[in-house]
């Protein structure tokens, strides 16, 4: 019997847009299949020859397909985030390796909510405070030995007063020492994909080998949203008295603009002046991370610049609901030749303004698709282009169960196959 390659199959889908608000919900229409490897077949269009090219590339900057350049900013590196659609909006230097300062603590607090919510910790815990938490150099919450202090406590003491005694303390009461924690520190930011990053203390305190990028802090951040979203909302409290002592948290923006209800500040000689902001306006919500600027104000002043201008020039697209059907595709040895395929979650995508309408979502799966097909299988992948550039990719999953057909069901089919 004759062998058969399994070939790939590009879909550009017609789309309907429609606009509300800052937010865009796209409809579809009738999806055109067009085969790449099929004598005679027509030619794939632009943007499905784009994202052959592009299938492992990484996803296009969102600025640099805007007309309207980015802002001058004052520092020596930073991003802006979508965190609804994972993309980058705009970025200078996004993989210089920086010291974090003490931006390094949301890790910190990350991995304490991680805790919590395993039932490691409890917050009204008490935690015993050790000398070395104690003595530790920087930005203090001032807790002193044998004297109570909950989990809760040093919790706002980490992120509200940026305590390193704080940081420390709670180091040592999940992995026994500061050291052994932050190897713990190293083995999350390898799962959450931050390939740039190597800590070395739980604080920001200065060490050669205390690196990061300002890319990998924004992963940071946008999961501490996502993973965390009840504890976050220790980012927006303004002040935090322990001791008999008051402190401020140091983030300018809480109190500058009412959007923005996070994240955390950091400084040493080395870094300078960093901070991570986080705001949402109506349904979107954007990161920045900025770090080496010259001093508080102008890390306040141009972490502002960056909302207001992302804000402005970008929208956020709605492409697809969850479940909503983007491709009808032909299915062979099944009990139907149509298997429904499309998108597990809602997809959205960010664009610059005005550019909804050049949008081109292309699939790619295997041809010749061949029952069986499970609900929720993986059979192929959606790649949004714009301008031919790559936007953003998702798995591209069966909607409906193809159940495998009879035996003469599927000779009919493998005879269909042979003739094409």
């Amino acid at each position: 019997m004759r062998t058969f390659n399994r070939k790939l199959v590009w879909v550009t889908s017609a789309m309907i847009l429609t606009f509300a608000a800052t937010s865009v919900s796209i409809a579809q229409t009738t999806a055109q299949i067009t085969s790449t490897s099929q004598k005679g077949a027509q030619a794939p269009s632009a943007a499905a020859a784009a994202a052959i090219s592009t299938q492992n590339a990484t996803p296009v900057i969102i600025s640099t397909l805007s007309s309207i350049p980015a802002p001058t900013i004052a520092a020596r590196a930073w991003i802006v985030v979508d965190v609804v659609t994972g993309q980058t909006v705009a970025a200078y230097r996004p993989e210089q390796q920086v010291e974090p300062a003490s931006l390094t603590k949301i890790m910190t607090a990350y991995l304490i909510f991680n805790a919590l919510e395993e039932r490691r910790l409890k917050l009204d815990q008490q935690v015993n405070v050790s000398e070395n938490a104690w003595k530790t150099k920087g930005s203090r919450m001032f807790i002193e030995p044998n004297k109570p202090v909950t989990v809760q406590e040093l919790i706002k003491g980490i992120i509200i007063q940026s305590g390193n005694d704080a940081s420390v303390a709670l180091a040592e009461a999940i992995a026994g020492s500061e050291q052994s924690f932050a190897q713990l520190m190293n083995q999350e930011a390898k799962r959450l994909g931050m390939k740039d990053t190597n800590y070395m203390n739980s604080t920001g305190l200065p060490d050669a080998q205390h690196i990061t990028t300002v890319k990998d802090l924004a992963i940071l951040a946008q999961r501490m949203i996502e993973d965390h979203p009840k504890e976050y909302a220790y980012y927006k409290m303004r002040e935090f008295t322990y001791n008999k002592i008051k402190q401020p948290n140091r983030n300018r923006l809480l109190w500058a603009d009412p959007s923005v209800d996070g994240m955390k500040t950091g400084h040493t000689d080395a870094a300078g002046y960093c901070l991570i902001t986080s705001a949402k306006r109506g349904d979107r919500r954007l990161i920045t991370v900025l770090v080496g600027a010259d001093s508080e104000a102008t890390r306040a002043e141009e972490s502002l610049k960056l909302l207001n201008w992302s804000f402005l020039n970008f929208d956020q697209i709605k492409l697809y609901d969850a479940g909503q059907t983007t491709v009808d595709a032909r299915v062979w040895q099944g009990t139907t030749e149509i298997a429904k395929l499309g998108v597990e979650k809602a997809l959205w995508v960010t664009i610059p303004r005005g550019k909804a309408t050049e949008l081109k979502p292309v699939a790619k799966r295997p041809d010749p698709l061949l029952a069986p097909l499970a609900k929720g299988e993986h059979v192929g992948t959606l790649s949004i282009m714009l301008e031919d550039k790559l936007l953003k990719s998702v798995q591209l999953d069966v909607l409906e169960e193809v159940e495998r057909a009879g035996f003469f069901g599927r000779m009919v089919d493998s005879v269909k196959l042979w003739l094409k």
